[in-house]
């Protein structure tokens, strides 16, 4: 019988652990890569292969589809025992592996001394290890991965030929005899290649700044002593960065986790998670401002290692790049950072792969940035089709559904340079390629005209001889919602910084009710003057004044000649319906953040206040028809007696509560279950929990993300399905 497995199952050691199976069953036959998935024929009861090959999967493996049908006959089979045989190009489809924390055997190796391992940088095996990172194309053997410069040595190749090893058939083993090597560059570039990493780990405790490559990039590093050092170094003045803490008991020293959060830090995919901080100097100089700590545990060999040799329990490690720009890959750019010593390897990584960054809501994951230890990864798509998106400007992935599945790419950044976009691009290629995805069906972009994404989508569309197809940034929101939840229709409140409205306005505070070729708003946020455009999204005073002045007269934190230039310029300015300007405003009026040196700092800075909010009655919900007054309640807010937290919590709840009263209603009025949140808005935990308590107060659903990110990460995905309903699929 012939049996084709579909699914995770190249580089994860299924094709061994099917070898070993039959051989206990005493069964004949072969298994082979074929293209994305893989073959085995057997002279035995097909399903009860099946049904024990589930029980013994290797732990990064994944079965989606098994298919049994008539093979070779059993008198041809029996004369061959059983074998693993060479792969064949076979069909296409995507079935690499994430990149997986190196496991606990492999760490027992590297630090026994009398292991040939021993200290060994590169140390892995078929249950962890690089995988996305250098795999070049499928099937997965050595020859299509970063690896092909490395011959096996003698003890390496006998344990890829061994049954009983756990590296039989492992593409990527390797050794300090045959593998590749890291070594120390020093500003000028001059190579040390003894002991490299332990003499890093010493320059770090010295206080210098260096760059270590992982696997699908490098990381700018330094020890938490020198944070004042590297923020003025790198320019980056308040923006939090990342730890990565020697393990779970250090972590203690920094950050609370849940436990939830500690789940996600000890998986196999190692992320950064955002855990409630630890209050002292240090993790203020880390996060400034913010009651949350990025965190994750070391996941390559190096990191361990490196931790072996340092004397510190932690180190800033955040994407070595230039502003603007994709994480750097090549030495030559490496060395054009200016930090202090580059601890380099020599294998190729073949997709650049950021860290995922996540954080707990309740018993879900809100993916900041789902990437390294997450990608590449399938959702199941409602829609049959070859559709891509682009994504919107900011915070990008693209996506690509193919044969009834999503497939998004690792965070991709912003879309300001050339070099961003030529990422997406050949990310985007790559899955076609592994997918053999090639004619397209359709093509989705954002409605923004301004958008640089959008050019890529037209030469693509051109191509293919299609029209793209033109997505309202927040039904891309709800559309991506939907189809991670399964739903055909839903309202949902989608609250972010900006997206452009359908009416030209610069919409982030909607309702929406939506399925996924088409939506109607049905209530939104009032729209706010942003008094000389993008100087109001850095000098949130301004949308404070606007707020104000709307109903009455603004604070005096301008001389009066300026505010009588305001005052001429609001009805002349574009307006937003955005929520987060208005956190952004809320932030600025009571000096929490008057002035944003990064996206999103304002409104996330506000967060904590949020949270210490007791008393959430001295703001009114003031709303017109569908339309919340946000200015009105703005006033409230300035006029009520309390805390800063209270009066904060207050003036948020009460938008909050405004717009699931109109979605409420929405849904009661169309007989929908289900009101949903989206937006870059909703991480905000006191958010998303009011918004949850008061939609299940009206015994409706409540429904968030727990597979897409909540912020523009998750647009293409939404432009994918809204573009391949639209033609009529």
């Amino acid at each position: 019988m012939r049996i084709t497995v579909k699914g995770v199952v190249q580089g994860v050691g299924f094709r061994p652990t099917v070898h070993r199976l039959a051989r206990s069953m005493g069964l004949h036959g072969y298994v082979q890569n074929n293209g994305s998935n893989v073959v085995i024929e057997i002279d035995g009861n097909a399903a009860e292969f099946i049904m024990r090959l589930r029980e013994a999967l290797p732990p990064l493996a994944r079965l989606d589809d098994v298919a049994i049908s008539d093979g070779l006959p059993d008198s041809e089979l029996r004369g061959m025992g059983f074998r693993i045989v060479p792969s064949q190009q076979g069909t296409r489809g995507v079935g690499v592996p994430n990149d997986t924390a190196v496991c606990d055997a492999c760490l027992k190796e590297m630090f026994d001394p009398s292991d040939r391992r021993y200290l060994y940088p590169f140390t892995n095996c078929t249950d962890c290890g690089a995988r996305f990172t250098v795999i070049e194309d499928l099937p997965y053997d050595r020859d299509k991965t970063s690896m092909r410069p490395f011959p096996l040595c003698p003890e390496c190749k006998k344990e890829y030929s061994d049954p009983d090893d756990r590296r039989f058939h492992h593409q990527t083993v390797t050794c300090p005899v045959c593998g590749p090597r890291y070594y120390l560059l020093d500003r000028e570039g001059l190579r040390d290649d003894e002991r490299p990493i332990e003499k890093f780990a010493l320059r770090l405790h010295q206080g210098n700044i260096g760059v270590a490559k992982s696997w699908g990039g490098m990381h700018l590093c330094c020890t938490l002593d020198q944070l004042s050092h590297m923020r003025e170094w790198y320019r980056r003045r308040e923006k939090p960065f990342a730890i990565m803490v020697r393990d779970l008991k250090a972590l203690e020293r920094y950050g609370r986790p849940s436990t939830h959060d500690l789940a996600l830090l000890t998986s196999s995919h190692r992320p950064i998670v955002l855990v409630p901080k630890v209050d002292n100097e240090v993790t203020e100089l880390v996060a400034p401002g913010l009651d949350t700590i990025g965190v994750f545990l070391p996941y390559t060999s190096m990191q361990h290692l490196l931790f072996h040799h340092l004397k510190e329990d932690a180190l800033v490690m955040t994407s070595a790049n230039v502003p603007g720009e994709p994480m750097v890959l090549r030495e030559t750019d490496a060395l054009a950072l200016g930090a202090d010593m580059y601890l380099m390897h020599n294998r190729e990584i073949v997709n650049r792969c950021d860290d995922s960054v996540v954080r707990s809501f309740q018993d879900k994951t809100y993916y900041v940035r789902k990437s390294r230890g997450h990608i590449p990864s399938h959702i199941d798509f409602p829609i049959d089709g070859l559709a891509v998106g682009v994504g919107a400007q900011e915070g990008l992935a693209g996506a690509l559904s193919f044969e009834k599945r999503l497939y998004a790419t690792q965070y991709i950044g912003d879309a300001t340079s050339p070099g961003v976009l030529e990422f997406l691009e050949e990310s985007l290629k790559y899955l076609r390629r592994l997918l053999g995805a090639e004619k397209l069906d359709a093509i989705g972009m954002d409605l923004h005209p301004g958008h640089s994404t959008r050019r890529l989508a037209k030469r693509w569309a051109e191509e293919s001889g299609i029209e793209p197809v033109e997505v309202q940034h927040h039904h891309a929101h709800a559309a991506a919602l939907l189809v991670e939840s399964k739903l055909d229709e839903m309202v949902a409140i989608t609250v972010d910084g900006t997206g452009y409205g359908d009416d030209g306005v610069a919409w982030g505070g909607e309702v929406l009710l939506s399925n996924l070729k088409e939506y109607r708003r049905v209530g939104h946020l009032r729209e706010v003057p942003l008094l000389g455009g993008e100087k109001a999204v850095y000098d949130v005073r301004r949308i404070a004044f606007a707020l104000a002045e709307m109903t009455g007269n603004g604070p005096d934190y301008f001389k009066e000649n300026e505010r009588e230039l305001f005052r001429k310029m609001m009805p002349r300015s574009g307006t937003s319906t955005s929520f987060g300007r208005v956190l952004d405003g809320i932030s600025g009026y009571l000096d929490i953040c008057q002035y944003r040196s990064y996206d999103g700092e304002p409104a996330m800075k506000l967060e904590r206040w949020l949270n210490e909010a007791r008393h959430l009655d001295l703001v009114p919900t003031v709303r017109h028809g569908n339309v919340i007054d946000t200015p009105a309640m703005f006033r409230h807010m300035m006029d009520a007696r309390g805390s800063k937290a209270d009066r904060a919590g207050s003036m948020v709840y009460a938008m909050v509560r405004g717009l699931v009263e109109i979605a409420a209603e929405k849904a009661e009025d169309e007989g929908i279950e289900h009101v949903g949140l989206s937006g870059g808005v909703s991480y905000n935990r006191a958010i998303s929990t009011w918004t949850r308590e008061l939609v299940e107060s009206r015994d409706l659903k409540f429904v968030c993300h727990d597979l897409t990110p909540n912020g523009d990460g998750c647009i293409s995905t939404g432009q994918c399905a809204v573009a391949l309903s639209r033609t009529g699929r």
